[in-house]
C-alpha cells in the first residue's frame, strides 16, 4: 500500500492495522446482523418496559470514545442517526485488549441491552462488540463548545464546498445534516412517481445514446461507437423518443432521465442532471397548468409539511393557484413598452435602451431572449407561469390557436429560475417539418445549439400523433427550491468537478 500523502496519524493507523492482523484479528470481517438502528432505539425505548429492547444488534462507525479505566463510551453513527454505548472490561476481556487499536472512523458492532444511564441518555449496554471495519483515514470532526450564553460554537467544521463536493462520503459521514437533503430529493422522486402512477400513466426508458440529438437547443456530448463505426451523441432530452410512443398509441408515458448538455456550469447547470419529462395525448397546456400546480403544490406539502418554503432568502408559497402572466406582457411590465411583433432592428434598438447585454450579431430571437433574461426573470421570485412565446423560440410547440406569431407553451418560474417546460405539442407533420428546416439553417449560419432535422421523428408524426400535452420538470432544480439549497452542487452526491490538481 503506497504511503504517499498519509499523515503520521494515519500511517499510526496502518501500524494499528498490522497489529490486529498479529492477534489474529479480521478487521474487515463479511458479515454482521442487525436487528435495531439508533432511531429505533431511541424512539421507542421505554423505562417502563426494558424488555422490550433487552436484546438488541446495532453496527456503526466510532464518532467519538472516551475511555475511562475498566469502562468506555462512545457513540457509534448508523444511516438514522447517533446512539451511545457503553462498554466494559469485565464483560468484553478480548474486545478490550484491541481497543487501544480502534480510532474515530471505525465501524463495530455491538449486542446487548437497552439502558438509560444516570445523566438520563439512552444507550446500548455492549455484551458482545465485534471490529467491523477498520479505517486508515483520518475523518474531520468537528468540535463544539457552549458559551456562557449558551451559544454553540463548532471548530474544525468540514465546510470547505469543493473539498465536501469532491469527497462527498466524508460530507455524509461529518455533516449528518446533508443525509436530509437527499432524503427529501428521493421523497420527491417517489411522490412524482406515485402521483403519475395513480394517474395510470406508464414510466419508459428511452436511449442515452441517440444517432441524432434533438428536444431542446444545446450542445451535445459526442462519442464514437467501434463496432458500427458511427458518431453517437448523449442525449440532451428525450422528448422525440417520447413522442414516438404517443404515435404508437400509449396515452401517458413518462421518464425520469439524465441529460446531458455539453454547456458551462454554474449554480443551477450541471453537465449531467435530471429530467421528467410526461406526454399525456388529448391535452393541452392550459391543462398541463392545472397539473403542475396540484403535484409540485402536493410535493411541498409531503416533503416540509408546509406549502411555504425559505429559499435564498424568499418565503416561496406554493400554495395553488399560481401566477399566471405572458411572456409579453411581462416584458411590458418591466420596460414599459410592448414589443410584441418587432423586427430584428426594432429589438435591438429596445435592448440598447434598456442596457441589455446583446452580441452584435445576434438573431431577433435572441434579442428578444435576452430582454426577458435580463429584464424579466429575476423578478419571478413566486411560482409563475409564464405563458405564449414567439414561434421562433419553440420549434416543437403547436401554433397559439387565437394569438398569431405565437405558439402554445408555458415555462415556471420559481425564485428567478425556470423549473418547468411544457408545450401543446406540435402535431403538425408539414409545420413540424418547416420549423426543423428553419432551425438546421440556423445552425448552418453559426448557432451551435440548433436543433438538427430528424427525418425518423417526422416520419412518425406523418404517422399521425393525437393532440398531446408535453412537460418537463428539472428534478434538480425542483430539490434545491423544495430543500432551500442554493447551489445544484448541493442536491447532486457528485457534482461535475474540474480534475483535482496532482501534487507530486
Amino acid at each position: 500500500m503506497s504511503l504517499l500523502h498519509r499523515n503520521d496519524q494515519e500511517l499510526r493507523r496502518l501500524e494499528e492495522l498490522n497489529e490486529l492482523r498479529q492477534h489474529g484479528i479480521n478487521p474487515y470481517p463479511p458479515v454482521f446482523e442487525k436487528t435495531h438502528s439508533s432511531v429505533n432505539v431511541l424512539n421507542g425505548f421505554d423505562d417502563n418496559k426494558p424488555e422490550e429492547f433487552a436484546q438488541v444488534s446495532l453496527a456503526g462507525r466510532i464518532m467519538a470514545i472516551r475511555k475511562m479505566g475498566k469502562a468506555t463510551f462512545c457513540h457509534i453513527q448508523d444511516d438514522a442517526g447517533r446512539i451511545q454505548v457503553y462498554l466494559k472490561k469485565d464483560d468484553l476481556p478480548e474486545f478490550y485488549e484491541i481497543l487501544g487499536n480502534l480510532d474515530i472512523g471505525d465501524i463495530i458492532g455491538v449486542k446487548g441491552h437497552v439502558f438509560r444511564t444516570k445523566t438520563g441518555e439512552v444507550s446500548v449496554y455492549a455484551k458482545e462488540a465485534i471490529l467491523l471495519c477498520k479505517s486508515l483515514r483520518v475523518l474531520p470532526i468537528a468540535k463544539e463548545e457552549t458559551d456562557e450564553n449558551g451559544n454553540k460554537i463548532v471548530y474544525d467544521a468540514f465546510a470547505d464546498k469543493e473539498l465536501r463536493y469532491r469527497r462527498r462520503y466524508i460530507d455524509l459521514i461529518v455533516n449528518h445534516e446533508v443525509k436530509s437533503v437527499f432524503a427529501k430529493r428521493s421523497k420527491i422522486i417517489s411522490g412524482m412517481r406515485r402521483y403519475f402512477e395513480d394517474k395510470g400513466w406508464l414510466e419508459v426508458e428511452t436511449p442515452i445514446l441517440q444517432p441524432l440529438y434533438g428536444g431542446a437547443t444545446a450542445r451535445p456530448f459526442t462519442t464514437h461507437h467501434n463496432a458500427l463505426d458511427i458518431e453517437l451523441y448523449l442525449r440532451i432530452a428525450d422528448e422525440l423518443y417520447l413522442k414516438r410512443l404517443i404515435v404508437g398509441g400509449y396515452e401517458g408515458v413518462y421518464e425520469f432521465c439524465k441529460n446531458f448538455r455539453n454547456e458551462g456550469m454554474d449554480r443551477s447547470h450541471n453537465p449531467e442532471f435530471t429530467l421528467m419529462e410526461i406526454y399525456i395525448a388529448y391535452k393541452d397546456y392550459m391543462w398541463m397548468m392545472g397539473m403542475v400546480e396540484e403535484l409540485i403544490s402536493g410535493l411541498c406539502l409531503a416533503v416540509n409539511g408546509t406549502h411555504e418554503v425559505e429559499y435564498d432568502g424568499h418565503k416561496l408559497s406554493f400554495q395553488a393557484p399560481f401566477r399566471r402572466a405572458t411572456m409579453h406582457g411581462l416584458i411590458e411590465e418591466a420596460i414599459g413598452e410592448n414589443i410584441f411583433g418587432y423586427d430584428r432592428d426594432q429589438l435591438l434598438v429596445v435592448a440598447r435602451k434598456n442596457n441589455v447585454e446583446v452580441e452584435n450579431n445576434a438573431s431577433g430571437m435572441k434579442i428578444f431572449d435576452e430582454i426577458f433574461s435580463q429584464k424579466v426573470e429575476h423578478t419571478l421570485i413566486q411560482p409563475t407561469f409564464v405563458m405564449d412565446y414567439p414561434v421562433e423560440m419553440s420549434p416543437l410547440a403547436k401554433a397559439h390557436r387565437s394569438e398569431p406569431g405565437l405558439v402554445e407553451r408555458f415555462e415556471l418560474y420559481v425564485a428567478g429560475t425556470e423549473l418547468a417546460n411544457c408545450f401543446t405539442e406540435l402535431n403538425d407533420p408539414i409545420d413540424q417539418r418547416a420549423r426543423l428546416e428553419e432551425q438546421a439553417r440556423v445552425k448552418a449560419a453559426g448557432d451551435d445549439e440548433a436543433m438538427v432535422v430528424d427525418e425518423d421523428f417526422l416520419y412518425a408524426i406523418e404517422v399521425g400523433m393525437p393532440p398531446t400535452a408535453g412537460l418537463g420538470i428539472g428534478i434538480d432544480r425542483l430539490v434545491m427550491i423544495l430543500t432551500g439549497q442554493t447551489s445544484i452542487r448541493d442536491v447532486l452526491f457528485f457534482p461535475q468537478m474540474k480534475p483535482e490538481k496532482q501534487h507530486h
